[in-house]
């Protein structure tokens, strides 16, 4: 009778925690849906909200069209877009890494990323379409996560070796990106140097052209793999108990990861910290289960750079502060604080 009695708590509590989290999601759902609102009519020219409905239809002032259309609403999708995916990315590498310290721009996927762009911006953009720019921010990512992956390689990979290795490949590759902008024409370094600090200003609806595809098809691999990264945060060995390839699993799962933060670094720049500060504050709020903590995380992103946007597109007029500036003064506070945890629990 206990085991049954157990069993039926066991039951109870599991119900609770799901409709804790769907709370969570509709929660954040709303608060999405009231950013974007704040965000489409608040700027240098304010827009009531009638005004923004019909100007998302194309009605009424030109003026208002062009403001909403063309300014405000591809710069919004693309905040939430690239927030999503760096929060996605960082999500995934925490829970392969089983480490709270891990991040796309802590480990070198982010210097990755931004060395291939940079290059690309400085060397080849005269000779390619800037649509090229994402594989180029794509292979770079890869390239930096394949050398982490090698140095850290010792019978397996460790969540330890790879952190470590990850931060001196990145400072590497920051090196290798400031050596690139000194020798670079003053035009293309300018351009770059702006695209580095992490800013979606002048986004346009062909940069959500060329960003939607790619995230939605690492979006459904990750989806049909959230099983396999389960397993990986159970530990090597009991997921070999049961069965799983880490090695195996612990690459693809680490691909994804690369592809999705490179290609939103590819659009968005370098905006540091979002894949490190969402996945914890989704942990918070619905516990350690990844397929949970997943589209927590990817909504709390999403919000993040969002509402960073609209605070340095508004807070400071007529200035426009990149979006990097505010998420690394919130982040970097945060990283200290985990890195003083960790040495006190260790």
């Amino acid at each position: 009778m206990s085991s049954i009695a157990n069993g039926v708590a066991s039951t109870e509590a599991s119900g609770k925690k799901r409709k804790s989290a769907a709370r969570v999601v509709i929660g954040l759902s709303l608060g999405i849906i009231g950013l974007s609102v704040l965000y489409l009519t608040m700027g240098d020219s304010m827009i009531g909200l009638h005004r923004v409905w019909q100007a998302l239809w194309g009605r009424g002032g030109m003026e208002d069209v062009l403001i909403v259309q063309t300014f405000r609403a591809p710069r919004l999708v693309i905040g939430l877009l690239v927030g999503a995916a760096l929060a996605t990315a960082g999500a995934i590498l925490q829970a392969v890494i089983r480490n709270p310290l891990a991040a796309p721009d802590v480990v070198g996927i982010t210097g990755g990323a931004s060395f291939g762009a940079v290059l690309f911006l400085t060397v080849l953009s005269g000779v390619f379409g800037r649509g090229l720019l994402p594989v180029a921010a794509i292979v770079g990512a890869f390239c930096a996560s394949a050398l982490v992956y090698i140095l850290a390689w010792r019978k397996g990979t460790d969540s330890l070796r790879l952190v470590l290795v990850g931060i001196g490949v990145a400072s590497l590759l920051s090196a290798g990106t400031s050596f690139l902008l000194t020798f670079s024409p003053a035009y293309s370094a300018t351009s770059a140097y702006i695209w580095l600090t992490g800013t979606i200003y002048g986004s346009t609806w062909g940069d959500v052209v060329m960003l939607a595809p790619w995230l939605i098809v690492f979006g459904i691999i990750l989806y049909f793999n959230t099983g396999n990264l389960h397993a990986q945060l159970l530990g090597d060995e009991i997921a070999i108990g049961i069965g799983s390839p880490v090695q195996r699993h612990r690459l693809l799962l680490v691909s994804l990861s690369v592809a999705l933060a490179g290609s939103a670094v590819a659009i968005g720049g370098s905006i540091g910290f979002v894949g490190l500060i969402a996945p914890h504050m989704a942990r918070r709020l619905v516990g350690p289960v990844i397929h949970r903590v997943l589209p927590v995380s990817a909504l709390i992103g999403a919000i993040v750079v969002a509402a960073a946007d609209l605070i340095g597109r508004t807070a400071f007029l007529p200035l426009d502060i990149p979006v990097g500036v505010f998420t690394s003064a919130v982040g970097a506070p945060f990283f200290i604080y985990l890195l003083y945890r960790s040495r006190r629990a260790g």
